[in-house]
């Protein structure tokens, strides 16, 4: 009954015409980036979030999880017409999707990817809603010594469900640790690392940390690929499956949203990881597997439905524990934060209009994106005609704009400019920086509640192992430090992200 009464809440608030508006707004330009390369939902965050300083708290947050949700929609429309994937999580579309296109199939695999995307993020949805009142509950009794161990967790499966080498995840994690220190020191009001330079007393922004590593380093990337497009623009043929396509589709569907529900709610999981698990759970479970990577349509269905459920099942340790899964809802931690609202279990209780209000919105977004990527198809398409040497001079302006919008500072321009070049060389390196991102988002408040726990126990460091759900949540993370470091999960994990074809 009480659930039922916080989804009647959430619908007055979503369906208020501001919030309506803002989520439309936030569908589109998700849809938007997801549909052209080279600018992903993390720099698009990161560049407007100066804006939600204006805007009310719940409607800043609905359009900016609506750019989340919809860059998981769009990027499947790039990656299928023209085999370049505009968001991450849609390289493995790139796989079954272009092939079906190819095929005279474009269009059916474009209908597969927005009708199994909008299963998927319906079914989450309805989990968020379930799950996240009692997973809040659990929060409240976590104290600072809970946090620390959950954040220390938190790093580790971040580090263990990155794509590509664990040494280099686990050296990006400690980057970003190290960066979270620059500037004052709380508790003595002691500069640090900063080299004498004033404009780093307040520490690194992580907005434009975000901006030149996955913005800037992502337009130099781009520029590279414009001439490797394979482009069937003019080939979209009939817009719906066939009964031959819908039957072999739709299981792949349901397993792909249960899959990404499941990772969407881990550390480091979300969209990414999801979408590579369940190309590779279909590709076991297939009678044939041989025709994985020639237009089979489980390749398109599974994980475009994995992506969108993993990227809003990211939201669960967003609203319940206040913890980051992922790059984005790290930034979605800072729009919080912008408004003097703590993340954490105290969302649901002071804030019950953001909560249940975004939840709601959630429902709203999906619906609005079915319309917007079928009947906007021939929309999307044009856009995709658009030569990339004119986007993204207008893209780089933009980001620009928004990194010194933040504090108004050139130095925040420059700084933004140096970790785009060292985020293009981590590219060339094969390094992501999903992971050093969060350590830059966690190491502060990992800091913060490790100091506030030695004081809370006069410095007995015993603390964190004598509270029993401290003790549990480093347990879990000594079990998978151990797991991941065996010969055959090791293998099976490195099997999980391959590229196929």
């Amino acid at each position: 009954m009480e659930l039922f009464d916080n989804l009647i809440l959430g619908f007055s608030v979503a369906l208020t015409l501001e919030n309506l508006a803002y989520c439309l707004l936030g569908c589109l330009l998700g849809t938007l980036i997801g549909v052209l390369p080279g600018i992903g939902p993390v720099p698009t965050i990161a560049m407007l979030l100066p804006i939600t300083y204006v805007l009310p708290p719940t409607a800043g947050l609905i359009m900016l999880a609506g750019i989340y949700y919809g860059a998981a929609y769009g990027g499947s429309t790039t990656a299928i017409l023209v085999a370049l994937p505009g968001e991450t999580s849609a390289v493995v579309t790139v796989l079954d999707g272009h092939q079906m296109a190819r095929n005279g199939r474009a269009g059916a695999a474009l209908a597969i990817a927005a009708l199994g995307s909008f299963f998927a993020g319906c079914v989450t949805t309805f989990l968020i809603a379930g799950f996240a009142p009692p997973l809040a509950e659990l929060a409240f009794k976590f104290g600072p010594a809970e946090y620390f161990s959950l954040m220390v967790l938190g790093l580790i499966g971040a580090v263990v469900l990155a794509s590509g080498s664990l040494p280099k995840a686990i050296c990006m994690i400690f980057l970003g640790l190290l960066l979270g220190m620059v500037g004052t020191d709380v508790n003595s009001g002691v500069a640090r690392y900063d080299f004498g330079i004033p404009e780093l007393q307040d520490g690194i922004d992580f907005a434009v940390v975000a901006m030149g590593v996955f913005g800037f380093s992502e337009i130099m990337t781009n520029l590279e690929l414009r001439d490797q497009r394979v482009d069937l623009t003019d080939k979209v043929g009939k817009l719906y499956p066939n009964k031959q396509e819908f039957k072999e589709a739709w299981p792949a569907v349901v397993r792909g949203t249960a899959l990404g529900s499941a990772l969407g709610i881990l550390p480091g999981g979300g969209a990414v990881l999801s979408s590579f698990a369940s190309y590779t759970l279909e590709k076991k479970l297939s009678k044939e597997p041989e025709r994985f990577g020639k237009g089979h349509p489980a390749g398109v269905a599974g994980p475009e439905s994995a992506n969108n459920s993993g990227s809003q099942a990211s939201f669960i340790p967003l609203l319940t524990l206040g913890i980051p899964g992922n790059a984005v809802t790290a930034l979605m931690i800072g729009a919080m934060t912008i408004h003097n609202i703590q993340p954490g279990p105290q969302v649901m209780s002071s804030h019950p209009e953001l909560f249940w209000g975004l939840i709601v919105s959630m429902w709203i977004g999906n619906l609005m994106l079915v319309v917007l990527n079928l009947p906007l198809i021939g929309l999307w398409v044009k856009l995709l005609t658009v030569p990339y040497r004119i986007l993204f001079p207008a893209i780089l302006v933009f980001c620009t704009i928004g990194v010194y919008s933040l504090n108004y500072n050139v130095f925040d321009i420059w700084v933004t400019a140096a970790f785009g070049l060292i985020g293009y060389i981590w590219v060339k390196l094969k390094c992501e920086g999903a992971p050093l991102l969060l350590g830059l988002v966690l190491g502060p408040m990992m800091e913060e509640n490790f100091r506030r726990a030695l004081l809370l126990a006069r410095g007995d460091y015993s603390t964190f192992v004598t509270r029993p759900l401290s003790l549990t949540l480093l347990v879990m993370a000594a079990v998978l430090v151990v797991l991941v470091a065996l010969p055959s999960v090791k293998a099976k994990r490195e099997e999980a992200f391959v590229e196929e074809g």
